[in-house]
């Protein structure tokens, strides 16, 4: 029979034979494309010791930066009063020098550590620290440490007297001023 015979005669049993024959052609070639099993199992293992590689090389990465973060901080800690320890080396000198004179007059002996006393002064400005004295002010107890009240004709809570002048590091208390407050009219 020829082919134009067999599709007149049974159309339904073409497309079945055609269908199989699709079905078989399609499963030869995925057989044929598909890796095999120890293939894919290869694959996938390479995949996790290369994601394993990479998460053990970030997790050493991380111990890295924690480590020198810590390294930096502790030389944070030990060298931070370099700058300032440099400054008070002058007055230092200063100091010694005023000392080392056989034979000094008031005078001179006044006007060295007037001299000195700017020196200190100059350095404790170029490092951020300054004088708390409040007299006139508010009474802050932020600021200061009130020893005692006393009767004046101020207004309560306003500070009359400094005994002890305050000091800040870029406006952190180092020390309060020691002062007196007045009690009010």
């Amino acid at each position: 029979m020829s082919d134009q015979e067999n599709l007149q005669q049974d159309p339904q049993e073409n497309a079945s034979t055609t269908a199989q024959e699709n079905v078989e052609t399609a499963a030869s070639a995925n057989i044929d494309t598909l890796p095999s099993i120890e293939e894919q199992f290869k694959a996938l293992e390479q995949k996790a010791a290369e994601h394993h590689d990479a998460w053990l090389r970030a997790k050493a990465e991380g111990e890295n930066i924690r480590r020198r973060a810590q390294e930096d901080i502790s030389k944070a800690h030990k060298f931070a009063v370099e700058k300032f320890a440099g400054e008070l080396l002058a007055v230092k000198d200063s100091l010694e020098a005023a000392l080392a004179v056989p034979e000094q007059t008031v005078e001179n002996f006044k006007s060295g550590v007037e001299l000195t006393l700017k020196q200190l002064v100059s350095a404790f400005e170029k490092n951020a620290l300054t004088e708390v004295n409040p007299v006139g002010e508010k009474f802050d107890p932020h600021k200061h440490q009130a020893i005692g009240m006393v009767d004046a004709e101020q207004e309560a809570n306003t500070v009359v007297t400094v005994l002890q002048k305050g000091y800040l590091i870029a406006d952190r208390v180092l020390r309060p001023a020691l002062v007196m407050v007045a009690k009010g009219k």
